[in-house]
């Protein structure tokens, strides 16, 4: 009996294997073209810039990029460790040894409130915010010492905190730049802000594996365009983007049997480095520097979901987020 068509199951096993080689390739090939290219050798000497999460992935390949064009960089990581190795790694490749490591666990509201009391008395100017740390639940979801859900809490609340928290070092700026990293899984949610359970989803249950991710990015873009109009009267532009599907350490959490499943399908994820360029783009190129509210991709905008884009849903959870941080009257204001 003939398998696929051959007479010999080991052609036929290495002709499909073969096929599923070519394919992988094409895709991996399509990606690279459309993965967006920032050519620009612009430099940022004299710039302050604060990259969370850049300790590995994404964020260790801003700090790099930004580095090399002399930028005052403040790598904000929860491991210290790993934090430690990568500014090495960085400072020996481009010389820089303006690299300045911080300590911040965007999970925990005090951890990032201790983290911006130490920027703000040190940093009277902010030129770049980058929010780059995320994290990606797959099933199971926990529950933060704050009463957050946790993959909401490092994705979303500890950026909105944050984001208030350094808006005047940010406003010193000559042109101060919010870059928000973003998922086009956000079309995959939807967020209802009168719900509790829908913005701080403690009793969750999804059979769509990565949905807390989605339900988080969702939220970041909605604070995004909030962020903007908040802003529009100042010189600091807020955005956000998707870097493109990445393989970084963010995918480490899926559950078995999809770490197995998945790990032919990273074959074809984009680079860190090529995750990096829209990050960069955004926080370098002064093509946008009057661009504010937006989601890019492959350093070119993109069009969003409207559903996203309810402006009272955006005021809504604006609202709904200042209570669950615990924002008080005596701290900045936006």
């Amino acid at each position: 009996m003939s398998l696929l068509g051959f007479n010999d199951p080991l052609t036929a096993i290495a002709s499909v294997i073969t096929g599923l080689a070519i394919v992988l390739s094409l895709i991996k090939y399509y990606l690279y073209l459309t993965c967006g290219h920032f050519t620009s050798a612009r430099k940022m000497d004299g710039k302050t810039v604060i990259i969370t999460g850049a300790n590995s992935g994404i964020g260790k390949e801003t700090a790099r990029d930004l580095a090399r064009r002399g930028a005052r960089v403040i790598m904000a990581c929860r491991n210290m460790e790993t934090a430690k190795v990568a500014r090495e790694e960085i400072v020996a490749e481009t010389g820089n040894t303006q690299l300045i490591i911080k300590q911040i666990d965007v999970s925990s509201l005090a951890s990032v409130r201790a983290f911006a009391r130490e920027i703000v008395a040190a940093e009277p100017v902010i030129d770049v915010l980058i929010h780059n740390a995320g994290v990606a639940q797959a099933y199971n979801n926990k529950v933060t010492a704050d009463g957050l859900e946790f993959t909401m809490a490092t994705n979303y609340y500890g950026v909105f905190l944050l984001t208030h928290l350094l808006i005047e070092p940010l406003k010193k700026a000559d042109q101060g730049r919010v870059v928000i990293v973003s998922s086009k899984l956000y079309q995959y949610a939807s967020l209802n802000p009168d719900n509790p359970n829908s913005i701080n989803p403690v009793n969750y249950f999804s059979l769509f594996p990565v949905h807390l991710y989605s339900l988080s990015k969702f939220a970041e873009i909605m604070f995004t365009q909030e962020l903007a109009r908040r802003l529009k009267d100042t010189r600091v532009t807020a955005n956000c983007l998707h870097p493109g599907v990445i393989d970084t350490g963010i995918w480490r959490n899926l559950p078995f049997p999809l770490s197995i499943l998945f790990k032919p399908i990273k074959m074809c994820f984009r680079t860190p480095e090529e995750g990096a360029r829209t990050t960069i783009f955004l926080a370098v190129s002064p093509d946008v520097e009057h661009i504010s509210g937006q989601y890019f991709r492959g350093c070119k905008l993109n069009e969003l979901n409207r559903r996203v884009q309810n402006v009272a849903k955006q005021q809504a959870l604006w609202e709904a987020s200042k209570k669950l941080v615990k924002l008080t009257d005596v701290d900045p204001q936006i």
